[in-house]
């Protein structure tokens, strides 16, 4: 199941830049544990994709799993061996946007050994550098 939006306004998008640290999204809200970035990085569908499978499948029945990025950015390429000047290619991918900061999944329901390893795994599949972040308790 490819992450995907259902429309989008404009089918395709310039690149853009990716400065700064995440100002949103980088606290752990659902579960007890989450995985951080540490770097800028486009995530594809396919890597969020792997990384749910990876710790659904580890997991089992046992605590639950939550996404918290979504990939709304259209990604381009143009065939190989392509002259230049024949415009922008076609949509290839999604994916979504990472900056340092960033929580890109959540773990709840299972103990703190448990929810590490299936962490880890994920760490496995993200092209970026995590770290484990848990959730702060608010009196």
């Amino acid at each position: 199941m490819s992450l995907m939006p259902k429309r989008v306004m404009h089918r395709k998008e310039q690149r853009g830049k990716m400065k700064g640290n995440a100002s949103r999204g980088n606290t752990v809200s659902f579960g007890m544990f989450g995985l951080q970035s540490m770097e800028t990085a486009w995530v594809s569908a396919r890597q969020i994709e792997a990384g749910r499978v990876a710790a659904s499948h580890f997991l089992k029945e046992e605590g639950k799993v939550y996404i918290r990025v979504f990939p709304h950015k259209p990604i381009t390429a143009m065939p190989a061996e392509t002259r230049m000047g024949k415009g922008k290619g076609e949509v290839e991918y999604w994916a979504a946007r990472v900056k340092p900061g960033t929580i890109l999944f959540e773990i709840g329901g299972t103990s703190e050994d448990t929810a590490k390893a299936a962490l880890n795994r994920i760490a496995h599949k993200m092209p970026v550098k995590t770290r484990l972040a848990r959730r702060r308790m608010t009196v």
